[in-house]
């Protein structure tokens, strides 16, 4: 499968929060899929990273997403930026959602995250969990 990974699922294993096992079990699949983040997760994360003055850790993340993951990095272009407004206002989300589906429906991508916010839209969202469990 072709999944784009939400923020909230690399936080969950940089800041040992109650999901990161399953988060972490995922993407250590990398033999079974194809893994992408968007520009602005990995800026999002390097942010806070950089805030708490965790280079190291930041450094570490972009080494495992780059050697052992693999993951392919994705933007959203200046000339389609219009759209994730118009995703913004059609499903009630804030901006870093919106960025986040149009980059998966531009992509043809499955969208796997631990934020309910997708279930109100057309494509919603896929846990970890229920990757791993199909």
């Amino acid at each position: 499968m072709r999944l784009l990974i939400d923020t909230n699922v690399f936080l969950e294993i940089i800041l040992e929060q109650e999901n990161a096992g399953q988060a972490k079990d995922l993407l250590q699949r990398t033999r079974e899929h194809e893994l992408f983040i968007t520009d602005y997760s990995l800026h999002s994360i390097g942010l806070l990273l950089f805030r708490r003055k965790r280079h190291d850790v930041f450094k570490s993340f972009l080494r495992d997403l780059a050697i052992r993951a693999g993951m392919t990095v994705i933007s959203i272009s200046l000339d389609r930026m219009e759209a994730v407004i118009d995703v913004a206002q059609k499903f009630r989300l804030d901006f870093d959602d919106a960025y986040q589906y149009v980059a998966a429906e531009e992509q043809g991508l499955i969208l796997v995250s631990f934020d309910a916010d997708f279930d109100r839209t057309t494509r919603g969202r896929k846990t970890p969990a229920a990757i791993l469990n199909r």
